[in-house]
């Protein structure tokens, strides 16, 4: 999800909830701590120089249980966040506590704004000499192959 999409679907909904991506609510008294700029400069396996840049948002619950952010309050967040890092148009990545800080994607349900796993991947495909599904053979297909010799034959 980009950063216009958030900010359309928040003019159109009464309350932000945030879902884990096993449908587990994030509790309603979460906070946004971060709203970052983040740029990654790198090359891939197959040494292509990529750049890479996003929308952080990290989500943080804490000890505050009245604590509720209103679509209104997060839209000025926002705002406040494009005045010092820039207006780009870029895709959201949120981080999340888990077993460590866990990057997500985003959609929205209609309802609920949805965390939705990241996965890594090769970006050089096309140089990249790990087959992309192994073949997967059945060992009762495979014919006995003789061999040239033995050790009975006295050629080994």
């Amino acid at each position: 999800m980009k950063l216009s999409e958030i900010k359309n679907h928040l003019t159109t909904i009464e309350a932000v909830s945030f879902k884990l991506p096993t449908g587990e609510n994030i509790p309603a008294h979460f906070h946004i701590t971060e709203v970052g700029l983040v740029s990654k400069h790198f090359i891939d396996c197959g040494g292509t120089e990529r750049f890479e840049k996003i929308v952080n948002f990290q989500l943080w619950n804490a000890n505050d249980l009245d604590h509720r952010l209103q679509p209104q309050k997060l839209l000025s967040i926002i705002a406040l966040s494009e005045k010092i890092l820039g207006k780009e148009d870029l895709e959201i990545e949120v981080e999340y506590q888990s077993d460590t800080i866990g990057k997500y994607g985003l959609h929205f349900n209609g309802k609920d704004f949805v965390l939705v796993p990241k996965q890594t991947a090769c970006l050089a495909q096309d140089n990249c000499v790990i087959p992309a599904t192994k073949q997967k053979i059945s060992l009762a297909t495979l014919q006995e192959e003789k061999a040239c010799c033995s050790p009975r034959e006295g050629c080994c």
